[in-house]
């Protein structure tokens, strides 16, 4: 309520209590002001309260929700189910317009709002993650792949003659597949292994540029945030030699925002050489539902242009679930996340090599990597690519998410690219071996609990427990079976 409909109110009630009522309100309208004054997320959390204050009068500014509102176009707010308005807390326009996802919407003052302050307050956490010169950032209604493929359609324009884009191997295939969709020809460039990790061939990069001719290239596609054995590319390197070569440079960083390396990554290529977009996850970084991504850069013009590349309206969903986010969180609970991740990451490594001490195996040396790790898995290998199998499979109806066993001598095609290796990012890595990861979220019990059954899992299959009966005499299955087993990565 307003001071006049507070002063009426007490005519009905003691003002005393009204004016109790009355400070009490304004103590979420402070917060909500200093939001709007300084567009960054605040130092500590909101009350659920606040922030459905805070929500339900942004809604009130949209024109779905005017008392006297008269529509007669073909997009008005309409919403048939009342729970379905509850949902989106009635921001139902969703955000921009239908030649830009950044601009106002002369219907949704409010849900325009939203979305402004929603990228003004991610900026800010970008910063405080470690990107401190981040110039620009947006939300945006798609995950990852999509996002960069958003990011080669707008490169396009200012790059017509490229068609190539160099990209040192991730065997991930919403990346991969990201460039095919945008209509360009992946370079693969494998990686070199380093004792136990796969690096960035920077030698092979610089000869592939040379060899096709910089004016060829759309840009360099680098990767941060992966699965081990694979550490994140070489950044600086590569942000130099794209500097060197006039190339553009994207950084897909999906998960890096909670890793402090992966950023300071970022944060240096920038500072040396060449970086135009990186690309982050909401859902990873952020624990939201999956749907939406961040582009960030440090040329505001050119995020503006990316922007500007998005055809149409856009959900407000994703803008609205992070916002909501971080305004529960504060900077300081989500400065405290990231520090317990970085704890827990040490807990995870500690405990997996003592696991994989305890069955004849090792964790592989993976330093660069401040997220994933990996322990080797020989000694199962020993018994065939069946028991391989068959671990993965055990993890999973155990309920340990996440888990990825590796074996050797994968083969994937994506989009008509034969992948030798595949998800173990290289075409002959040593050894088989099984990833987890310490991402933002992850609890104590949630490193004891998976510990506990991966050890029951190896203990079993010692043993023979789960071993597949032989086949009928005179049957061809068992064979055939592990030559498939051979040529199809294993999905857990």
């Amino acid at each position: 309520m307003n001071g006049e409909n507070f002063s009426l109110s007490e005519k009905v009630v003691s003002a005393s209590y009204i004016r109790q009522g009355s400070q009490a309100r304004r103590s979420h309208e402070q917060l909500i002001r200093r939001l709007l004054e300084q567009g960054k997320c605040p130092e500590e959390g909101w009350s659920e309260s606040t922030i459905e204050l805070f929500l339900s009068e942004l809604a009130v500014m949209d024109s779905n929700n005017f008392l006297g509102n008269c529509g007669v176009g073909e997009r008005e707010g309409r919403v048939a189910s009342s729970l379905v308005a509850r949902r989106h807390y009635r921001l139902i326009h969703g955000i921009g317009r239908s030649g830009d996802i950044a601009a106002i919407q002369p219907k949704a003052a409010g849900s325009s709002l939203l979305n402004k302050l929603t990228n003004s307050v991610v900026l800010d956490v970008l910063k405080l993650s470690g990107v401190r010169s981040v110039a620009s950032c947006f939300v945006v209604p798609m995950a990852t792949g999509m996002s960069l493929t958003l990011c080669f359609l707008t490169l396009r324009h200012r790059r017509p003659k490229a068609r190539y884009i160099v990209w040192p191997r991730i065997d991930q295939k919403s990346c991969f597949k990201a460039m095919i969709t945008a209509g360009f020809e992946p370079v693969v460039i494998q990686n070199l292994l380093e004792g136990d990790e796969l690096r960035t061939d920077l030698g092979a990069v610089e000869q592939k540029i040379q060899e096709l001719g910089p004016e060829n290239i759309l840009c360099v596609h680098s990767t941060t945030s992966c699965f081990a054995p694979r550490v994140p590319d070489r950044l600086e390197e590569l942000a130099t030699m794209c500097a060197k070569y006039d190339v553009p440079h994207i950084v897909n960083n999906a998960y890096g925002v909670q890793a402090s390396k992966c950023m300071h990554l970022i944060q240096q290529g920038a500072r040396v050489g060449r970086i135009d977009a990186f690309v982050q996850s909401l859902d990873k970084n952020f624990m939201v539902p999956v749907g939406g991504a961040i582009i960030a850069g440090f040329d505001e013009t050119f995020i503006q242009e990316i922007s500007r590349m998005y055809p149409g309206r856009a959900s407000a969903s994703p803008s609205l679930d992070v916002l909501i986010t971080l305004l529960a969180l504060g900077a300081s609970g989500y400065k405290k996340l990231l520090s317990e991740r970085k704890d827990m990451y040490s807990l995870l490594a500690q405990e997996l090599k003592a696991l994989a001490s305890s069955h004849g195996e090792r964790l592989l040396h993976t330093p660069h990597n401040p997220v994933s790790l990996a322990m080797s898995l020989d000694a199962l290998q020993a018994r065939g690519n069946t028991a391989l199998t068959q671990l993965g499979s055990m993890l999973f109806t155990r309920q340990v998410s996440g888990a990825r066993v590796v074996p050797l001598g994968a083969e994937q095609t994506v989009s008509g690219h034969l992948f030798r290796g595949f998800m173990s990012h290289s075409e002959s890595y040593p050894c088989p071996y099984l990833n987890a990861a310490s991402a933002i979220g992850i609890t104590r019990e949630d490193v004891a609990l998976s510990i506990k059954r991966l050890d029951k899992c190896l203990r079993s299959l010692k043993k023979g427990g789960g071993r597949r009966p032989p086949p009928p005499r005179g049957s061809h299955s068992r064979r055939t079976t592990a030559r498939t087993e051979i040529k199809s990565p294993l999905s857990t």
